[in-house]
């Protein structure tokens, strides 16, 4: 008897795989084989403590402990991206961006546009409030939790 398996299966295995951030799997059920495997051939050796690229002085550290401690003297509200995309200042390419430096965000206002999977995703002020800071440009990916507004909170 033949096993059946969708894409959608396939999928949901591989998302697992890199969650869980595993480079090989392999399965045989009856008559059906599957391998995944990703990253480089043979062994890995990871050292968890040591960091990725070398900083011997700690001055990325350094440089966004500088910038934590600029935002928290100013008094800054984070507004943070909920998700990965493509943000957008304006609704669309010949309308004005949304909000701009030194104006102010009302709570629930639409500050930005970010664009995942073909979605338009709006996203809004949750405080009011100066806005002091725009992180990104238009048009540029952003990541989940990349900061994208600092505002001034009244």
């Amino acid at each position: 008897m033949r096993q059946k398996i969708d894409y959608k299966e396939i999928t949901t295995l591989i998302d697992l795989l890199e969650e869980r951030q595993i480079s090989e799997f392999e399965l045989e059920v009856e008559d059906f084989k599957i391998k995944i495997s990703r990253g480089p051939k043979g062994p890995v050796f990871s050292q968890p403590d040591q960091p990725a690229v070398s900083d011997p002085e700690g001055v990325n550290a350094q440089a966004a402990a500088n910038v934590r401690q600029e935002e928290e003297r100013k008094g800054l509200h984070i507004i943070r991206s909920p998700m990965v995309g493509t943000f957008y200042r304006a609704s669309d390419p010949s309308s004005p961006p949304l909000v701009e430096i030194g104006e102010t965000a009302l709570t629930g206002q639409t500050l930005c546009i970010i664009e995942a999977m073909k979605l338009m995703n709006e996203i809004e002020s949750d405080v009011e409030g100066e806005v002091e800071e725009i992180y990104i440009e238009n048009g540029q990916p952003v990541e989940y939790g990349q900061k994208l507004f600092g505002i001034k909170a009244n």
